[in-house]
């Protein structure tokens, strides 16, 4: 069934407030979880043989953009670990994460704490021993740990500091204040007579009310009529107890909150008497009320916990299996005086280092292991990485080289030689290098890409365009090509609408961002009428990280100082995760030398006004301006889609998992049961199909299909050309999206969205349009009920959900015309427009036959 948009009168009811959050979540979720980090992946085990041995959760996705520009703080890129603090007190974790970008307050992602309380001094050593037991049997598992105390001295948490990078210790008057524990969503609270003897990931992805054991009864087994003791395992929701005087102790936990636990989480010691061995399924032993001169496989459990530290670290870098970045940095650093520190443990804490933007960190540990050593080759490449990655090009090259003597690490590295190369506009060489790779594996998918982006502009070389370079305007931005992001194929042609009629060649000389602008490059960019830079989430630090500026236009300062051409920022974004750290230094220099250079300067969302603002000098902060991204006025740009559509009874959903491990943290396998139950239930009133952006996104297709037995069709938009993409979100009736663009290019086409918020990013447009309720966060409990009401509105009042979206472009567009015409004072460019810029009045067309539905123009959807 098509349906074609009425035109009912502007600003009519937006989709319908949100479900209550009251749907029980079950103990556990069946599906993996991306990276079980809360802020960066869990680090893979080492590979080779030099391995040591084997030994709030409803909050709705944003508020107002003030609101999200006051939740902002900046951050120091290391802090000192915190002084004890009051219970009270908002959540200041350890240098591990005080360094992150923090936005839970718009993403709605989930904070978890540990919480211990210890009476006093001889409390101590059972809260190491819980320490040391939560590590070595959950290595890729680091939150904070809030040790709760009476007022016992810094000093006395040293020990516990050394076995805990995260480890918080605050005043309290009893255990009952983990109740209370303000700034976390999820409070784990143990006590020191406990031992962790197994995996709590069951614990973690739990999310209504408070869970606990029962009581024991006279035979020490669990029994709900026993209540719940005051020495035992909690798993307490804040969110539940939000609206109600916290209990007072565990006893005082009202019936209608409890979540009873299997007596495996909080097994007692004194079920056991002196000879029982330990169940192997116990998870958290509990010595409570037990003497300290019982004997038997129960004390031999925690004995096994009493290590010293150079034990204890060595115990924990022993194990197999993925580890946790803060954790591993902690433990293994600093190396023991005068020890050769194992090489694949060396480069697992280089690519840790790495990951957060530590490259000189990542260097000056492999620098020192490689030295007179050629036959390191995953080394070398790791090296050559982090090296290109602080602009040290040469020396990149050459430990990049060494790498490819391996035949294993070979196409990798000549992959990554070929990047460099093109970084440095040596597309010959780049071409030369990734040939050399296909020779060395003829499969490898980066070195095939690779090859063909520079043959084809090997052959495009001698073509120059008509224009000469006076007439042109310089666009620096990221140009996507072939199964790279749709979004990022849409964006840069939507910028050059904004400015000229003809976006092709003739008028527009392409610089992508990640190339060096050297001296060539500089004199090209003065050559032309203007520079402009953007759009898109420009400012992220860990997509194609450079040296030069700290950001993904790879230019020096010294070399932005002398462009004479008039430079314009245009709808870029400050596109940083939640909980993603990085070094603000070289960035935020760089964005200060932007700004005085600019002379427009105009970002994507007021969110983003805000983040960026917060790096400037009080002096440059008016500069920055508010320049809606013109993928979300298409219907302005292009006359094609000023009329009203023809669509199909289809509702599309796009999922994004880059950086899975931000964007999730604990709960994917909620997430995706909550999407499941979303799906069938949107289904019974129009067919849901999946839009992919980049074939990566395709995972969520398998995931449902595998876990919760259903199959969507895919729409893979990464093989579509711009205008068939705009016709795909053009002809569906909604559009359910995590990615940025999939919510503001269908959004531009005047199609009804609603956001999967994963990124700050979807709550700062979203707020921009004043439109909050149009997202969802990924956190969110009652995810499936919340989507499918909205969803189901929409589709139930869909020319009403039309002509809403139509009424919140007129502000975007507003917008847009107020910084084009500054613009086009700066460019000397006539107006593409030629008028006010309206939409005209809207002229429904004739029936679509059957017979067009195959759509011609794009791939057809495949079942996967």
């Amino acid at each position: 069934m098509t349906t074609n948009d009425s035109t009912p009168a502007a600003g009519s009811a937006s989709p319908s407030a949100d479900a209550s959050a009251s749907a029980s979540v079950p103990a556990a979720d069946s599906a993996s979880i991306p990276a079980a980090a809360s802020d960066s992946a869990s680090v893979p085990a080492a590979d080779s043989a030099s391995t040591p041995a084997a030994a709030s959760a409803s909050v709705s996705a944003a508020g107002s953009a003030s609101a999200a520009a006051s939740a902002s703080r900046p951050c120091a890129d290391r802090a000192p670990a915190p002084a004890a603090a009051s219970v009270a007190s908002a959540p200041a974790s350890a240098a591990a994460s005080v360094s992150a970008d923090d936005r839970r307050a718009v993403t709605g992602k989930r904070r978890i704490a540990f919480a211990v309380y210890v009476a006093d001094v001889g409390r101590l050593p059972g809260l190491q021993a819980l320490l040391r037991s939560l590590a070595l049997t959950n290595p890729a598992l680091c939150e904070d740990v809030v040790v709760l105390h009476p007022g016992l001295p810094d000093t006395a948490f040293d020990a516990a500091h050394r076995l805990h990078p995260r480890l918080i210790p605050r005043t309290a008057s009893g255990r009952h204040d983990a109740f209370r524990l303000d700034g976390y969503d999820t409070v784990i609270a143990l006590t020191p007579a406990q031992v962790v003897l197994g995996g709590i990931d069951t614990l973690l992805r739990l999310r209504t009310g408070v869970a606990a054991v029962p009581g024991p009864g006279p035979d020490g087994v669990p029994d709900p009529r026993n209540g719940i003791p005051d020495d035992g395992i909690l798993v307490i929701q804040r969110q539940d107890l939000d609206h109600r005087e916290p209990p007072a102790a565990a006893r005082d936990i009202p019936e209608s909150l409890l979540v009873p636990l299997d007596s495996r989480y909080d097994f007692r010691a004194l079920r056991l008497r002196d000879d029982l061995a330990v169940p192997e399924d116990v998870v958290v032993l509990n010595f409570a009320d037990t003497p300290t001169s019982c004997t038997g496989p129960a004390q031999a459990a925690r004995a096994r916990h009493d290590l010293d530290d150079e034990a204890f670290r060595a115990a924990y870098l022993a194990l197999p299996g993925a580890k946790h970045p803060d954790l591993l940095l902690h433990f293994a650093l600093p190396f023991p005086e005068g020890s050769r520190p194992p090489i694949d443990l060396v480069r697992q804490l280089a690519e840790i280092h790495r990951g957060r933007g530590h490259h000189d960190l990542a260097v000056a540990l492999l620098g020192k292991a490689v030295a007179g050593r050629p036959d390191l080759p995953r080394c070398h490449e790791t090296l050559g990485v982090c090296l290109m990655a602080l602009s040290r090009y040469e020396e990149a090259e050459t430990h990049l080289l060494l790498a490819t003597a391996s035949l294993d690490f070979a196409p990798r590295a000549f992959g990554q030689l070929a990047r460099l190369a093109w970084l440095l506009g040596r597309t010959e060489d780049a071409r030369g290098y990734a040939l050399a790779g296909l020779e060395s594996d003829p499969t490898d998918a980066n070195c095939r890409a690779w090859y063909a982006r520079t043959s084809a502009m090997v052959a495009a070389g001698g073509t120059a365009p008509d224009a000469s370079p006076g007439e042109q305007l310089a666009h620096v931005a990221l140009f996507a090509e072939g199964d790279e992001n749709a979004g990022d194929k849409v964006l840069p042609e939507a910028v050059r609408s904004c400015f000229t009629a003809d976006t092709g060649p003739d008028r527009w000389h392409q610089q992508h961002a990640h190339l060096l602008v050297d001296e060539a490059g500089l004199e090209r960019l003065n050559a032309r009428r203007a520079v402009i830079v953007g759009g898109g989430g420009l400012f992220l630090p860990d997509t194609a990280p450079n040296g030069n500026s700290g950001w993904q236009w790879n230019i020096p300062d010294d070399v932005l100082a002398r462009i004479t051409a008039p430079l314009a920022v245009f709808a870029v974004g400050y596109n940083v995760f939640d909980g993603q750290r990085y070094r603000r230094e070289r960035f935020a220099a760089s964005l200060r030398a932007l700004v005085e250079r600019s002379a427009f300067f105009g970002l994507r969302n007021h969110g983003s006004v805000a983040r960026v603002r917060e790096l400037l000098p009080a002096a440059l902060r008016e500069k920055v301006r508010y320049q809606p991204c013109p993928t979300t006025v298409a219907r302005h740009l292009d006359p094609r889609l000023a009329g009203p559509a023809v669509r199909e009874d289809t509702v599309l959903v796009n999922c994004a998992y880059d950086r899975a491990g931000l964007r999730f943290g604990h709960d994917y396998g909620h997430f995706l049961a909550e999407m499941a139950a979303a799906i069938r239930a949107v289904s019974a009133a129009a067919e849901v199909r999946y839009a992919a952006h980049m074939p990566a996104d395709e995972r969520f297709v398998d995931d449902l299909r595998r876990e919760h037995g259903l199959t969507l069709p895919v729409e893979p938009l990464y093989l579509l050309s711009n205008d068939a993409i705009r016709d795909l979100y053009r002809s569906t009736r909604l559009v359910i999206g995590m990615r940025g663009h999939a919510g503001m290019i269908p959004f531009g086409c005047g199609t009804p969205v609603i956001s999967l918020v994963s990124h700050p990013k979807l709550a700062y447009f979203l707020a921009d349009i004043d439109r909050p309720d149009w997202g969802v966060s990924v956190h969110e409990r009652a995810l499936g009920a919340r989507l499918a009401e909205r969803a189901l509105a929409v589709l139930a009042d869909h020319p009403a959900a039309v002509a809403d979206v139509h009424d919140r472009q007129r502000a975007l567009w507003s917008a847009t015309r107020d910084n084009l015409t500054l613009l086009r004072e700066l460019t000397g460019l006539p107006d593409p427009f030629g008028g006010p810029g309206r939409v005209p009045d809207p002229v429904v067309p004739a029936p679509r036959p059957a017979s067009d539905r195959d759509r011609p123009s794009r791939h057809p959807g495949r079942a996967r």
